[in-house]
């Protein structure tokens, strides 16, 4: 995505690791160093995404297959209509999950060469912060937050979620930058910050 005006970014993590929270942060900050940054987010709130959080929620079923066919539907129209624009217009897009949240979590029930195949005419963002946390310890703030567990919410699906991602960092063609998140919220928020700044070229 070298030759956007702008930049795109991705955050990473299982379900509690508190990437939504470094998301918020990020754009935050990236605003007070004077950027037009935006946060956006995977599953959208289109009618796709409505889809897919009730299947997260077990509000109606589909076969694995249709379940990720259904975030690449997604993925697309949030390209298209959101995403890509913006970068044009020299934005700084934050997005909370892309899609190696799809190889990740997907590879619990699929194999992970045909989500590749399914997703391969993205765009790569331009950096991926994975946040990693512990499953146990995921599922310790999931279960303070919220009454109910969803799909993957589950110590075996994330330890194997987790598994994938590791995976999928140790390849640098895939811009990933793992990140401690079982430090504070301001450690991990600054050192994402220098990391971009880093990434980036000093360009902020």
């Amino acid at each position: 995505m070298s030759e956007k005006k702008g930049k795109f970014i991705a955050f990473e993590g299982l379900d509690g690791s508190g990437s939504s929270t470094q998301v918020e942060l990020l754009v935050k900050n990236l605003r007070k160093l004077g950027h037009n940054a935006f946060v956006t987010k995977e599953p959208t709130n289109n009618v796709i995404g409505g889809l897919i959080r009730g299947l997260l929620t077990g509000e109606w079923s589909i076969t694995p297959e249709g379940f990720q066919l259904l975030f690449a539907a997604d993925r697309a129209h949030h390209l298209s209509r959101e995403i890509l624009p913006a970068i044009e217009k020299g934005n700084i897009i934050v997005s909370d999950r892309y899609f190696f949240s799809t190889f990740a979590f997907g590879s619990v029930d699929l194999p992970l060469k045909w989500l590749e195949e399914i997703n391969s005419r993205f765009p790569l963002p331009d950096i991926t912060f994975l946040i990693l946390v512990r499953p146990q310890i995921c599922l310790e703030r999931i279960g303070k937050t919220r009454h109910h567990f969803e799909y993957f919410e589950e110590k075996t699906k994330l330890e194997k979620t987790l598994k994938t991602y590791k995976s999928l960092a140790q390849n640098p063609k895939n811009r990933i930058v793992v990140i401690d998140g079982e430090k504070t919220i301001d450690d991990i928020s600054k050192e994402v910050l220098e990391r971009v700044n880093k990434e980036l070229g000093g360009a902020l």
